[in-house]
Parts: structure tokens; C-alpha cells; sequence
């Protein structure tokens, strides 16, 4: 199992019966494919789709029927389809119980940054900006570390910020964290095999460990 996988079915035990759910670009949109039999939930693609279902085969494909990044999706029985000022209608409503998205970087406030300058990294904001104000919780889908080794969980983050005070649960390939306020960042669990001092070694914001820490399962 990758990382991207390990992360994506950890955030799926996330998800509750009932739930309205928006997937973000990328690692999120894997989310999907993981959600337990016995959950019921109805995911939103903000370009206009509710009723979203996993992955279709390469052979069920249809151009018709793609989600907000471009890639192919399936619908549920149910499903329904409208434009996007209708879909923000409903972000921005706070019909959107979660919302799954990555960053770039967070920090100990629960801020998060997920954009840059057009032509960097990510080309813009995009919709994320309506998405983590809309959603009544934010969990962000990224890992731990950057490419070179650098944290991504900061004690304030240094790029343009999409929004502030608005994460509340980290899930990377190391670890699950909550943001809480007047605590910071709370260490729920941890990935088999490390340790709470080994994440936070990888993460420059002070981590508070719970007393009840366990090992991650998915």
C-alpha cells in the first residue's frame, strides 16, 4: 500500500451515515474507493454532481461524467446533475458536512494553504477557498513531509493562505492530527512502526500527544 492510498482509506473511516461529502482534487478524490459498505454518504463534485460513486472501470467510462479535476466518475443511483453556480449555491449554503482537501501547507491555527501563483505548483485557489468556509469540517489529505524532506505541518504558514482557522483534522502517511482550539495540534495516531517523537521530528509546529495515542488502522 502507498502512501496516497493509506491516507485516502484512513480519511475514509472519517465519514458517517447521512454525510454530504466534497473531494478534492488529487489524493481526496481516492476517498471514494474506500468508503465502508455499511456508510452511506452522497458525495458532491463542485462542478455539479451529487450522488458522486468510486472510480468507474477504464471500460465504463463515460465523457460525459467527469468530476471538478477532470477525472472520470461514476454516479449512484439518485444522482443529480446542475451547473456550478447552483453547486457553490449549495458550498457556500453549508449543505457540505465535510470536506476533503490537500495543502501545501497548515499550521498550528488550523490554517490552511493550498495554492500559489498561477503556473506554480497549483494554478489557483479555485474552489477550495468557498469549500473550507462552507464545509462544517475540514480534513486535510496530504503527507507529512515535502518532497525535500521539509515540513508541511508549520508552526504559521509561508504561502498565500486559502483560508484561516479553518482545518480540523490532519491525516498523512505518518500520522492523524486534530486541530483544537486553545491546545493546538493534538496527535491522535500514528502510522504503524513510528513513533510520536519521530512525527514530531517531521513536523516543525509543536504536537500535544493524547493520552489516548494509538496506531493507525485502516
Amino acid at each position: 500500500m502507498n502512501n496516497r492510498e493509506f491516507i485516502a482509506k484512513r480519511i475514509a473511516k472519517e465519514l458517517k451515515d447521512g454525510d454530504v461529502v466534497n473531494l478534492g482534487i488529487g489524493l481526496p478524490t481516492m476517498v471514494a474507493n474506500y468508503v465502508p459498505d455499511h456508510v452511506q454518504i452522497t458525495l458532491q463534485a463542485e462542478n455539479g454532481i451529487l450522488g458522486v460513486g468510486p472510480k468507474p472501470a477504464q471500460e465504463e467510462e463515460s465523457l460525459d461524467c467527469i468530476d471538478a479535476g477532470g477525472n472520470y466518475v461514476s454516479t449512484m443511483k439518485g444522482a443529480s446533475f446542475f451547473d456550478s453556480s447552483f453547486s457553490f449555491c449549495i458550498i457556500r449554503g453549508g449543505h457540505v458536512d465535510i470536506t476533503v482537501l490537500g495543502a501545501l501547507e497548515v499550521d498550528e491555527e488550523g490554517n490552511v494553504a493550498n495554492w500559489m501563483i498561477p503556473g506554480k505548483k497549483v494554478p489557483g485557489m479555485g474552489g477550495a477557498m468557498d469549500l473550507v468556509v462552507g464545509a462544517k469540517k475540514v480534513i486535510l489529505a496530504m503527507e507529512h513531509v515535502s518532497k525535500d524532506g521539509s515540513p508541511k505541518i508549520l508552526k504559521k504558514c509561508r504561502l498565500p493562505l486559502t483560508a484561516i482557522n479553518v482545518a480540523k483534522t490532519i491525516v498523512t502517511n505518518m500520522a492523524v492530527i486534530d486541530v483544537v482550539p486553545d491546545k493546538g495540534l493534538v496527535l491522535k495516531e500514528i502510522a504503524p512502526g513510528l513513533s510520536a517523537e519521530d512525527v514530531q521530528n517531521a513536523t516543525e509546529a509543536k504536537l500535544t500527544v493524547s493520552p489516548d495515542l494509538k496506531m493507525i488502522e485502516v
